[in-house]
């Protein structure tokens, strides 16, 4: 059996450049959530997938669309976490700035972030063992990255083998199999 991880194309929006408030953090994740992505070619390896699973985001709908012909289970489950800044006071920082601070404030379960990690760990789990539960015809999934990297330690978990995931490319297939 294969599972096929692809993240969603590039999304058409670049980061800001100046310095930022929280609120303008929050709103230009509120304008990413609904930006389209640039179409590009995913090379499926040459493997018949069978089933086809994304997150109902529009990013990793529209990729799944694309790339992927026959029915498509689009789940919230696959969703990536919808980060928020730590704080509301109005101070201005980089935007590289506030994605790190994010990132740290996540991995430490601060309050201000709403999914910590072990429920997103658990919640990809639950999907992985449904689409498994499901038999063992090849599967592809469209998702995020942060998704992506949970899902592959998942995988392993569950006797899979494949390439060990960095940051993944959007629009690349990373095939693991058992």
């Amino acid at each position: 059996m294969k599972i096929g991880l692809v993240r969603h194309f590039r999304v058409k929006k670049d980061f800001p450049t100046k310095l930022v408030t929280p609120s303008e953090v929050t709103q230009w994740l509120d304008e990413y959530e609904h930006t389209d992505v640039e179409i590009a070619t995913t090379d499926l390896g040459g493997i018949d997938w069978k089933r086809c699973f994304a997150s109902d985001l529009p990013r990793a709908a529209k990729t799944a669309e694309t790339i992927y012909d026959g029915p498509i289970t689009q789940l919230q489950e696959l969703r990536e976490v919808r980060p928020q800044p730590i704080t509301n006071r109005n101070i201005k920082l980089p935007f590289i700035l506030w994605g790190m601070l994010v990132r740290v404030a996540w991995f430490l379960n601060h309050k201000s972030q709403p999914e910590p990690p072990k429920e997103i760990e658990a919640r990809l789990a639950a999907v992985l063992d449904n689409i498994l539960a499901q038999g063992e015809e090849d599967v592809l999934i469209v998702s995020h990255a942060a998704c992506m990297m949970f899902m592959q330690k998942e995988l392993r978990k569950r006797g899979f083998h494949g390439p060990k995931l960095g940051t993944p490319v959007n629009g690349k297939l990373y095939v693991f199999e058992r």
